[in-house]
């Protein structure tokens, strides 16, 4: 059974960056610190929302950078990171770059309208790549199954092959066509009132505000124990004094603070709401930055002493697969014994001391900070300008709309143009109606449409079928058919005499089959008379079936005089010619095609499907007059 790829996280952007010739891991190095130095000034004073852009380098077959982004919530995070890597292949043309998430190429997505037909997520790996500042798309003509590095000689080979159309260039590069200035309108900035010693870790470190917003948002009943002591950041309890200080943040987290509703703790400091309005909701704004600070703050130090954050889960994973715990029950005295084991090796591990120094980073860093001199004074004297307007919070509606109507009218577009291409290939190919205008309407069209389209060629497969068919490939011998139907029925037609009499005489079952045993008298017999004694019988059965049923009203009967009797007609289809008069068979049909169409109201159904494909317009039903008379 061939291993399934593991899922990724929902809220992660990865990317990889390919160097056109193979470099030394000092060289890849180099190329590592040159490229951080050139997206500095881009990035230096970005907010983001979990972890910030960030490379390593990978020593593997083909040596690259590579990286991922936790974008969380802030989809900006995701997008801004589709640019830097668009500015980094501009600045750096000898590089091949990929990028993708859980989605897959969202960048093919996002261009979905406007990609060739043949590439679908199914034969889409390996062929998407941004170099230049462009998009290429491997082609499959060239590369059906491409591998990593076929795509990546193919780029440096045929670069002007695998770029993509322009059509497709603009769906994308519109995303991030406003960066870096959209990037700095994301962020947003507030007054807040915090205890001094989380205005120190804001003054020394702004970036770490994502981590007590994240702490904040992702709060549980475990975490919230921590943030009803305060131990770490607010010593003092409610004697606590509260300093006004600026903070800056992106507009998704000061949304997830604001929309949150949240209960101070009984040791926190919160001034009175009837007295500064103002001054309340921003403590209240701070009050939970502060929480958010010491939730995180005591949860990531555990975690760092024990080690066990996403690697020991794989880790984990990986012994129950491997059988290590042999089906015993969680909780026994072996199964706690073998966990043991397995923690005391995971913590001798070089994967442990990675894992706790990358939780505890953080903690160690407020640490740090928090052991500087510091005091409210350092705080009171200086100037905070007046908070950004957050009306864009609540009139995020707008927005939401102008982006819908952008999605509309590209559905639009995409519609037309599927419509005037059927329409070309419909004046080639359609009826004689597919030419006229609605209003033009003539219903006989569709009857003439039909049988244009069954008095087409088919097979089996159906009536499209390719230019070089076979039609050989069924063959029906009619004559062969009729006479075993005929046959057939004659037997069972004996056979039900035989059932029915009285008599102890041989039945004249018996003395048909002794007759026509070989088969070589019905051979000789005259074909066409065969042919018209069981028609006539089948003909005579279906109209007793059919003589007390409502079938003939069901349909609109021809306006000539009914056909003379056949000469081997029984008496039994003497009564049935006034009822059974030819059926005007075009015009039944354009009567009940046209009811169903006007029972669709509008709405896309199975007529206007069926006569679209073969060219034939209706007209809507308020559109009375247009069309002619039945």
């Amino acid at each position: 059974m061939a291993a399934t790829r593991p899922r990724l996280p929902d809220d992660t952007v990865f990317y990889s960056i390919y160097p056109d010739s193979t470099l030394s891991t000092s060289s890849l190095q180099s190329l590592h610190l040159q490229i951080l130095d050139h997206l500095s000034p881009l990035i230096s004073d970005y907010i983001w929302q979990h972890e910030p852009f960030n490379l390593s380098l990978s020593t593997t077959a083909i040596p690259h950078l590579h990286g991922h982004l936790r974008f969380g919530d802030n989809l900006e995070d995701e997008w801004f990171t589709v640019f830097l890597l668009f500015e980094i292949s501009r600045a750096f043309p000898a590089l091949s770059i990929r990028v993708w998430d859980s989605d897959g190429e969202f960048l093919l997505i996002e261009a979905a309208f406007h990609l060739p037909r043949w590439l679908n997520p199914d034969n889409s790996e390996n062929r998407l790549f941004i170099r230049r500042g462009d998009l290429h798309i491997i082609p499959k003509t060239s590369l059906p199954n491409p591998t990593l590095v076929d795509s990546l000689k193919f780029l440096i080979n045929n670069e002007n092959e695998s770029r993509a159309s322009e059509a497709i260039q603009n769906a994308v590069k519109s995303k991030i066509a406003d960066y870096p200035h959209r990037a700095k309108r994301n962020m947003h900035n507030v007054r807040v009132r915090v205890p001094v010693s989380v205005a120190q870790v804001l003054k020394h470190e702004p970036c770490l505000i994502s981590l007590a917003v994240e702490g904040f948002y992702d709060r549980d009943i475990d975490t919230m124990k921590y943030a009803a002591k305060m131990e770490r950041f607010l010593s003092k309890g409610k004697e606590e004094e509260l300093v006004l200080v600026n903070v800056k943040m992106s507009r998704a987290m000061y949304a997830q603070l604001m929309q949150q509703t949240f209960q101070a703790p009984k040791c926190y400091p919160m001034p009175s709401r009837s007295g500064d309005a103002a001054g309340y909701l921003e403590a209240e704004l701070g009050m939970k930055i502060a929480c958010g600070f010491e939730m995180v703050y005591w949860q990531r130090k555990k975690e760092g002493d024990e080690g066990k954050g996403s690697t020991w889960s794989k880790y984990f994973e990986s012994l129950e697969k491997s059988g290590y715990f042999e089906g015993l029950i969680p909780g026994s005295k072996e199964y706690k014994r073998l966990m043991e084991n397995a923690e005391e090796y995971y913590r001798k591990s070089n994967l442990f001391v990675r894992t706790s120094e990358m939780l505890s980073a953080p903690v160690r860093r407020i640490d740090e900070i928090l052991a500087l001199p510091h005091s409210v004074n350092d705080f009171r004297s200086q100037e905070v300008p007046p908070a950004d307007d957050d009306s864009w919070l609540y009139s995020g509606e707008d927005e939401l709309n102008s982006t819908l109507k952008e999605r509309e009218k590209e559905l639009e577009l995409y519609n037309s143009k599927l419509k005037s291409k059927q329409k070309s290939n419909e004046s080639q190919n359609s009826g004689p109606s597919s030419s006229k205008d609605i209003d033009d309407f003539d219903p006989r069209d569709i009857a003439k449409t039909m049988q244009a389209f069954v008095h087409k060629v088919s097979s089996y497969k159906g009536a499209e079928v390719p230019e070089n068919r076979n039609l050989e490939e069924v063959d029906l011998d009619v004559d062969r058919f009729m006479k075993d139907m005929e046959s057939v029925m004659k037997d069972q037609g004996c056979q039900d005499i035989a059932d029915n009499d009285d008599s102890e005489e041989g039945s004249s079952s018996d003395m048909d089959f002794d007759e026509f045993e070989d088969g070589s008298d019905v051979a000789e017999e005259d074909n066409s008379d065969g042919e018209d004694t069981f028609m006539s019988s089948y003909s005579d059965a279906l109209n007793s079936e059919l003589r007390n049923t409502f079938l003939k009203k069901s349909f609109i009967h021809a306006n000539e005089e009914p056909s003379k009797k056949s000469e081997g007609a029984s008496n039994a289809t003497d009564g049935m010619d006034e009822d059974f008069t030819p059926v005007d068979v075009d015009l039944n049909l354009v009567k009940n095609l046209l009811e169903s169409f006007s029972s669709q109201q509008g709405l896309p159904g199975p007529t206007s499907n069926l006569l679209s494909l073969m060219g034939v317009k209706l007209p809507k039903d308020d559109d009375k007059g247009k069309g002619k008379s039945l």
